[in-house]
Parts: C-alpha cells; structure tokens; sequence
C-alpha cells in the first residue's frame, strides 16, 4: 500500500516532534521520519535550559512564545514535563563582560523580558554558597526555566499519534525524489513515502538532507559534552551561567536534585563524533566547585557528548526553500530544545498559510549571516 501523507518530518527531536504536532493539530497527515530513535541526536544531549536572554529581537520574540508554551505543555499532554521557571544567571567577572549584559538587558527590556543586572550581594542570595572572587554582578531573569526535553519531545510525538499522524523508527532517508523542482516522495530503508511537504528537522545532519534537493546550507556540526552528577538537597533554583573562557553552565533539576552542565570546549570542535573525553570529565567539576566550592566533594555519575548545529552567525535556519514544498529548520546553535516549542508553532503557520504569525525573515536562508548573537 502507498504510504502517503500530507506532510513528512525528517527527524525526531524536538524541531521535528514540535513542528508535526502543530501540524497535526491543523487537520494535516503527519508522518515522521526517525533513522534511529526519538532524541538519538541532540534533544537527547541537551541539558534542559529555557531562557529569553538573547541580543537578537527574533530569538527573543521567539523565546517569549516557547516560555508561554512550555508553561502549558504539562496540562496539554496530560503529562508532567517538569517545567520550573527558576531563572537563569549570567555571571560577570570583568568590566567587560558586565558592559556586555548591560547593553543586552537594555536591548530585552524594550521586549518586556524581566530581566535585571544583580550586584555581588544579590547574586549570593540567589545562589547558595556562590564565590564571590572577581564577581561583579550577574544578568538575572528569574522567569527563564528548564524542562525535561524527553518528556517534552515524547509529548509532542504521543500527540501526533493521538492526532492519527505516525511516526516511524529506524527508518533513514537515503533520498529525496523531486518532480519539476517539487517534493514528489522520500526514500528510506523501509520503503518509499510520498507528501508533497518535506520538512528538514534533522539537527547536526541538516546539511546532508538538503544535499539531497540540491541545496547547500551553511550547518556544521560541532562536538560538546556534559554531565550529570549524584543527587544532593537543594542549593539553588537558576541556571548558572559562567562565559569566561574556562566557565561552564549548570542547573540542578527541581525534582531530582542532580546537576546537569557543560561548557563551551575551546577551541571548537567540529565534526559528528560524540566520543566523551577525559578532559572533560576532569575539568567540568573543578569549574563548577570554583563558582560553588560546596560542589567540590559532589560525585558525577555520567558523562556524554553531543553536536551542536551550528551557523556562520549563531541564529537558527527556519524557512521554505526554492525547492517547492521543501523547508528547513535546523542550525539551532544549541537553543533547540527551548526554540522547539515556538518554531514548531511557526513552522505549522508557514506551511499551511504561507507566512507566520511572528515573521521569521532574520531566520532566512539567503540572508546575510552578518547579524550575530551575543548570548550564543
């Protein structure tokens, strides 16, 4: 029997999941695509953060619709995707880094984010033991959060279930046919399935999906690794974020009181192997007991690597292409998890009306690449 649909989503992270529910729940066929399984790729790696504190007005406008969704995924799944709004802090330790949150506060505040600088003092009281050595302040949202990105993308995929669409495992594309520069099907190891919509979720491995159409984006993957360590009481609610060149990033989960964390390796390392180093796993928990010394003795129980999606300015690729009935959204730079939940309602708007709600013009394809964000 034919296996047709109405459209086809390559990819079962977050984007894809996302971006077929909304779909589905606009009367459309979903079919999606997963050469392994749900969050094999990066949704899977990630740490869970959600915040609003970006320089670019489209990721800011962007993550004040994922923070609204995410508020009430929990009660339209009927299923606790432990969301838990307990902020994130940017931590300044030079004049030049507090210089940069300053300019990025006064650029969120013109969007209503609830962002404010914090001195020393109050950075202490949001974090529990915090060192104070060379700290100046931090960029304080108390409304950013985290989420449990199984939970979430897991969500979104039992709905398309439940909305008749299907999702399919261990199922890869090997090609995609075309008929006058239009979709006409999607060749796969389990058979071929035809949509006249093809939409490219597929993260880290984007750019060899739209080889397929002929179309070459600017999307490299990029290895990172994280951690997650031993439970412990609670110590404090916000994602702490350190941007020096050997800082990290870390949040403890609100139910389990484990913490999750990572940092940005320098220099970069492209490519898609996800093997996890002995580096890593000896300089994540210095850096995390020289911001908290109360972490010192705290033991960690796994470690793990993932890819970044990276491009040329940071911003995500979310838009059609010249290949009819083609569309991308990829290159999430590590934000796809928190971006997921609005770009799929976007998406959904963009296919099926033409134009989204909020316009996705600084997401294009063939723009510039030249406006950068700060809070990568």
């Amino acid at each position: 029997m034919k296996k047709t649909a109405d459209a086809i989503i390559i990819g079962a992270g977050i984007i894809g999941s996302a971006t077929g529910y909304y779909l589905a729940k606009k009367k459309l066929k979903v079919y999606v695509l997963e050469k392994r399984f749900p969050c094999f790729g990066s949704t899977g790696r990630c740490i869970g953060g959600v915040r609003q504190q970006y320089t670019h007005p489209l990721s800011i406008n962007v993550m004040k619709e994922s923070v609204r969704t995410f508020s009430t995924l929990s009660q339209e799944f009927d299923k606790d995707v432990e969301w838990f709004q307990g902020g994130y802090l940017f931590l300044a330790h030079s004049e030049e880094k507090k210089k940069t949150y300053l300019k990025a506060i006064q650029i969120q505040k013109e969007y209503n984010i609830p962002v404010k600088f914090v001195s020393q003092d109050d950075c202490t009281k949001i974090i529990n033991g915090l060192s104070t050595n060379e700290l100046l302040g931090g960029a304080y949202c108390p409304t950013d959060g985290q989420a449990n990105p199984f939970a979430v993308t897991y969500g979104y995929l039992q709905g398309i279930k439940k909305l008749k669409g299907k999702v399919f495992t261990n199922t890869e594309v090997t090609k995609i046919n075309l008929s006058s520069n239009k979709i006409k099907s999607v060749i796969t190891n389990a058979g071929e399935y035809f949509a006249p919509v093809v939409i490219n979720a597929c993260g880290p491995w984007a750019k060899n999906i739209a080889k397929m159409v002929g179309l070459d984006v600017p999307i490299e993957p990029e290895r990172h690794e994280s951690l997650v360590t031993e439970a412990c009481e609670r110590l404090f609610d916000p994602m702490l974020v350190d941007y020096r060149a050997d800082g990290c990033y870390f949040i403890q989960n609100y139910g389990t009181g484990h913490f999750i964390g990572c940092y940005t390796p320098v220099p970069n390392d492209p490519g898609y192997h996800t093997n996890a180093s002995s580096e890593f796993i000896t300089e994540m928990p210095r850096r995390m007991a020289r911001l908290v010394p109360r972490l010192k003795d705290i033991k960690v129980i796994r470690q793990w690597a993932g890819s970044y999606e990276m491009t040329p300015d940071g911003n995500p690729i979310v838009d059609k292409t010249p290949v009819q009935g083609f569309y991308i959204s990829a290159g999430m730079c590590g934000h796809g998890f928190m971006f997921g939940p609005a770009l799929g309602k976007f998406m959904s708007e963009l296919i099926t009306n033409g134009k989204s709600s909020l316009p996705l013009d600084d997401f294009a394809l063939n723009r510039s690449f030249g406006k950068t964000e700060t809070m990568k």
